[in-house]
């Protein structure tokens, strides 16, 4: 069970505040690469529609419960919610292989009533101070189904699937002890200003994966070497490009590094949900999408939590203000150096957001079998909404804003996209995968 009470969140608008004197100029240049396909028109709900509804019911739960907390944790949450509708619903509808389960549906139940019944159950588990909002939220989605048999077999099924994950997630290593230890020494990780906060969430580092069979399955290699000519072309970079004042970003490169300067996570579910009522996919595929998406995203999670654990590399703000400390004559110091962006209070390699979000659209090429993700991206802290297309163009531009925010070096962007990409390849290759009459994935 979710162990951390829900911290008291400030105003939805609490992100507009970030680097605002910046911003104000930045979002006058603002605009969309392009306008999505019959961007502003939905189907209706339909059984399809219970999927995305809890998806958002799911973002808004941890999103309020976690508050604005600088970390992967959102990630794993909508993990094992996206998994247990997808069993949900898989199990009844058949089409793919269930996530490690073998109980199929009953013939004639509601995979809409799973699927609420599901997301509910898993929610209220991990989060049981938000009870009467998911309470509330639940009696709407079976009122809006027939009250039949159909329904009652759906709610016992949807009951069972999140069962299933609540116990397969059990001794999983969440919120457990994890300490770094290491010592204060160039190139390594120490808490950076102003709050000088400790390692946050160190126990991402050690949680069991949902799909990889270990932490450090897709772990790289280590960051330049602080005496190599690539290390000092990254400090370099970011020195010019992330730094508060005086930078040589253009208005659009700042705009970038503070649309995606918040809460990844919930952007990209409300892009997926868009994306799958604009392509009017079936309950089944929608569930398929959502698992395949987050899922990976909690591995990638996993993933870069484990290298920054592991490798414990400095952030930018440690590196650039210590430079005359890292033995590399290509690097100056500079102690009053600040990034636009605060710096999250965890290690710079690999860096979480490239890494999670080339999971993403690699488990959507992968669902959907093309590079055209599609996507409609709202960001909360811009209030503005970017297009893509393509799936390369996405990851480039999360890679960018990271250094032109000042809180990644270039390398630990390239590298946590190239880490993502093979946690999502890997992930779909196992599971949530076609069959023609039902089957299991163990």
């Amino acid at each position: 069970m979710y162990q951390e009470p829900p911290v008291p969140v400030p105003p939805r608008s609490r992100v507009r505040v970030l680097a605002c004197a910046v911003a104000a100029v930045a979002l006058l240049t603002l605009t969309a690469a392009t306008t999505p396909p019959g961007a502003g028109q939905r189907t209706g709900a339909g059984p399809a529609g219970v999927v995305r509804e809890w998806n958002a019911v799911a973002t808004d739960t941890i999103t309020d419960a976690l508050g604005p907390r600088p970390s992967g944790q959102a990630a794993v949450w909508q993990g094992f919610v996206s998994v247990a509708v997808y069993n949900a619903v898989v199990g009844i509808e058949g089409g793919y292989a269930l996530y490690k389960w073998r109980e199929r549906g009953p013939a004639g139940a509601s995979s809409a009533a799973a699927a609420a019944t599901a997301a509910h159950d898993v929610l209220l588990a991990y989060f049981p101070a938000f009870r009467e909002r998911l309470d509330t939220a639940y009696a709407g989605s079976l009122d809006a189904l027939p009250a039949d048999r159909a329904r009652d077999l759906g709610v016992a099924y949807g009951k069972r699937a999140a069962a299933r994950i609540v116990a397969l997630r059990e001794g999983d290593g969440r919120f457990a002890d994890v300490p770094y230890t290491a010592s204060p020494a160039p190139g390594v990780w120490r808490p950076t200003p102003p709050a000088y906060q400790p390692f946050l969430d160190t126990w991402l580092a050690r949680l069991r994966p949902l799909l990889l069979t270990s932490p450090r399955q897709f772990r790289p290699g280590p960051p330049p070497a602080l005496s190599s000519a690539a290390y000092a072309k990254d400090v370099r970079e970011v020195r010019v490009m992330g730094a508060r004042a005086g930078s040589g970003r253009t208005a659009r490169q700042t705009a970038t590094a503070l649309f995606f300067s918040g809460n990844l996570v919930a952007q990209v579910q409300t892009a997926v949900r868009d994306h799958a009522a604009r392509h009017r996919l079936g309950i089944a595929a929608t569930a398929r999408l959502f698992a395949a998406v987050n899922a990976s995203a909690t591995d990638a999670v996993v993933t870069a939590w484990d290298a920054k654990l592991h490798y414990g590399f400095w952030r930018p703000i440690t590196a650039i203000r210590l430079a005359d400390t890292d033995g590399n004559p290509a690097t100056t110091a500079d102690a009053d150096w600040e990034p636009l962006l605060p710096t999250p209070p965890h290690p710079d390699y690999l860096a979480g957001h490239p890494t999670v979000a080339a999971a993403v659209t690699r488990a959507l090429t992968g669902v959907l079998g093309t590079s055209r993700i599609d996507l409609d991206v709202p960001s909360e802290v811009t209030g503005t909404r970017r297009y893509y297309r393509w799936a390369d163009d996405l990851d480039r531009d999360v890679v960018d804003a990271r250094v032109w925010g000042g809180v990644h070096f270039r390398t630990a962007g390239v590298a946590g996209r190239r880490a993502g990409a093979r946690v999502a390849a890997w992930a779909l290759d196992h599971y949530f995968r076609p069959v023609a009459g039902g089957g299991t994935t163990d």
